[in-house]
């Protein structure tokens, strides 16, 4: 067991960010993350053999993503940097790892939280069939393992991501057979004002949208995916264009409803949370400095907030500037407050997008009864109605009389489902049905675990 005095987990955008303005004032933080190489999944790097450009992969961020992975290169030797380490639970100040089948307690001082986000999945008939992938997953396949999901690739969902991937696809020269937006063209019309306020930005998504009708690629604004067809893996995808039913066939589907935030390990150090109308989620409470409710934890990047792989920069050089204060370091109080500036710049911005990539409210109650929302129990939409039926309403409650939420993922895939059906079903707001609460391990563990000597 070795005492890190600081500990930053995720060694994304946020995190990297925050270990570089650390070493910059002298201090020599540990850095945990989960992946073999650093750069978290906006800047996810590629295989040290492969050799496909930073332009190939990243596209426009391809500067942003070079100076992100060069800093963490240099800070390597200067740093406890722990590649390919899962932190899957935290209490009394100690953070439990695993890296390569070693159990590891590693007790810290203060700790800079940076988990970064994950896929939003609203379940559909056949969403469980083999070909589907979450939006995060087919990146995941392009970026790091050079391949494509299938050979004819349908995207469906909606927000800035679903653009984002569908491009990236078509230019590496999969095969996109369409893409699916739930979100209709006036909310994003709608939205253009707010949207103004981040002028390059808004650019690369109308340039993305604009690339795939130019090359082709038929881009379906306002629908609803109603379901995965297949027997043995996908077929074809069917969704409605208002009274309109329409079908096409492909290999694989990518989907999500925008991003969430990993939020799991905030819950088990004990972070109070509040509702969030923005990101329609429950994130753990942070001041406009990042510190959290508890002492000696910040939280930075998308993990306590959607806001984009820039403002998550922003945000764990922050906290690292909070943080360095609070342990009675000097720091640069003006760029202090010039990064809380722009982070609010930015945070307006994400109204916009919100307006623009509308959350589909009809989904739960349109979501037949024979969807399985969770996976890992095979727990499908009926189910979760009849125990709501049953008179439970508290999404805690519910998980506890059908399971929901208690396999693999810990609820990590189906919990915002899941508290949307009850919420329909109860006739309460959203916010009303509680959360889940955090339960370790954060993420599957093998059998076989040693702890280190």
């Amino acid at each position: 067991m070795k005492r890190a005095d600081i500990v930053i987990v995720g060694a994304g955008p946020a995190g990297i960010r925050a270990a570089q303005t650390l070493v910059a004032h002298g201090v020599q933080p540990c850095l945990i993350d989960e992946s073999l190489r650093g750069g978290g999944q906006i800047y996810r790097r590629q295989p040290e053999h492969f050799k496909r450009s930073a332009k190939t992969l990243y596209g426009f961020e391809a500067p942003k993503a070079r100076a992100v992975h060069s800093t963490l290169d240099r800070l390597a030797s200067q740093i406890d940097y722990r590649p390919e380490t899962l932190v899957w639970n935290a209490e009394a100040q100690t953070l439990d790892t695993l890296a390569n089948g070693v159990a590891t307690q590693v007790p810290y001082q203060r700790l800079i939280v940076a988990t970064g986000a994950t896929d939003r999945i609203l379940p559909v008939p056949g969403w469980t069939l083999p070909g589907v992938y979450s939006l995060g997953a087919a990146q995941i396949a392009l970026k790091f393992q050079g391949c494509a999901i299938g050979e004819k690739v349908v995207f469906a969902g909606s927000g800035p991501l679903l653009y984002l991937v569908a491009y990236q696809y078509a230019k590496a020269g999969a095969k996109v057979a369409a893409v699916l937006d739930s979100a209709p063209l006036s909310a994003q019309t709608r939205a253009l004002p707010a949207l103004l306020g981040q002028p390059a930005t808004l650019a690369k998504g109308l340039y993305y949208r604009g690339w795939l009708t130019a090359h082709g690629i038929a881009v379906h604004q306002g629908v609803v995916l109603e379901s995965i067809l297949g027997r043995q893996r996908v077929s074809s995808v069917q969704w409605r264009d208002g009274g309109q039913l329409k079908r096409l066939d492909c290999d694989a589907v990518g989907f999500a409803h925008a991003l969430r935030s990993e939020t799991q390990l905030a819950d088990l150090l004990g972070c109070a949370f509040d509702w969030c109308p923005l990101n329609r989620a429950w994130l753990p409470r942070r001041d406009d400095q990042a510190r959290s409710s508890v002492e000696g934890v910040y939280l930075a990047g998308d993990g306590a907030g959607i806001m984009g792989a820039d403002a998550a920069e922003m945000a764990g050089e922050l906290a690292a500037l909070t943080l360095l204060g609070d342990i009675g370091q000097q720091r640069d109080a003006a760029r202090s407050r010039e990064l809380q500036g722009k982070l609010e710049r930015i945070r307006r911005f994400r109204h916009g997008l919100e307006t623009a990539f509308p959350f589909p409210d009809r989904w739960a109650a349109d979501a037949p009864d024979e969807t399985t929302i969770c996976r890992c129990e095979e727990v499908s939409a009926g189910d979760i109605r009849r125990t709501v039926a049953e008179g439970h309403w508290e999404v805690n409650r519910v998980k506890a009389m059908c399971r929901v939420g208690m396999g693999r993922c810990q609820g990590r895939m189906c919990g915002p489902a899941s508290a949307e059906i009850i919420a329909q079903a109860s006739g309460r707001d959203i916010s009303s049905v509680g959360r889940l609460r955090g339960q370790a391990p954060i993420k599957p563990l093998p059998f076989g675990v040693e702890m280190e000597p």
